[in-house]
C-alpha cells in the first residue's frame, strides 16, 4: 500500500504533539519500532530503552516547548517503508540553574526519518537530525 502524504503529515504531526505537551513517555511505545535508531545531535540511542532515555532528559531541559511542522514529504518508498524528509520549527524555554532568566531557543531542524507500515500502523524506524537552523536571537544547544 503506498504512503500519502496526509498519513505522513498526520503521524508527524502527532509525534510533535507528543512533544509539545511531554506526554508520557508510553504514548510514543506505538510510535517506535522495536529496533529503531534515533540519530540527535547530542547522542545517537537505539530502541525504545535508548529513546525513554533520551526522552527522560529533555522533557527536564525543555519547557513551553512548540513544534510546528514545515515539511513532511517522502522521499523514496517500498510497499512497508517510506524515507521522508521533515522540517520542523522548534521554540522551547531552557532554564538552567542558577540562571536568574530561562532562555528561548528557536529553530528549523531539518531531519530525516524512515517510517514503517505495520499491522499497528506507522512506525518511525529511523530518525536523524541532519542539521538545525537557529533564528534570529535564539540561543543554542
Amino acid at each position: 500500500m503506498a504512503f500519502s502524504h496526509p498519513e505522513l503529515w498526520t503521524f508527524a504531526s502527532t509525534w510533535y504533539r507528543f512533544l509539545d505537551v511531554h506526554a508520557p513517555l508510553e504514548s510514543f511505545r506505538s510510535l517506535i519500532t522495536e529496533d529503531a535508531e534515533f540519530v540527535f545531535p547530542e547522542i545517537t540511542v537505539k530502541g525504545f530503552a535508548g529513546y525513554q532515555g533520551w526522552y527522560d532528559k529533555v522533557v527536564t531541559i525543555f519547557f513551553d516547548e512548540q513544534h510546528t511542522l514545515r515539511v513532511a514529504d517522502i522521499e523514496s518508498e517500498t510497499d512497508s517503508e517510506c524515507v521522508a524528509h521533515v522540517v520542523v520549527n522548534w521554540h522551547a524555554s531552557i532554564w538552567t540553574p542558577p540562571a536568574p532568566l530561562s532562555t528561548r531557543l528557536m529553530m528549523d531542524a531539518d531531519q530525516t526519518w524512515t517510517v514503517r507500515r505495520t499491522d499497528q500502523g506507522l512506525k518511525v524506524s529511523k530518525y536523524v537530525v541532519n542539521g538545525m537552523t537557529y533564528e534570529p536571537g535564539s540561543c543554542k544547544l
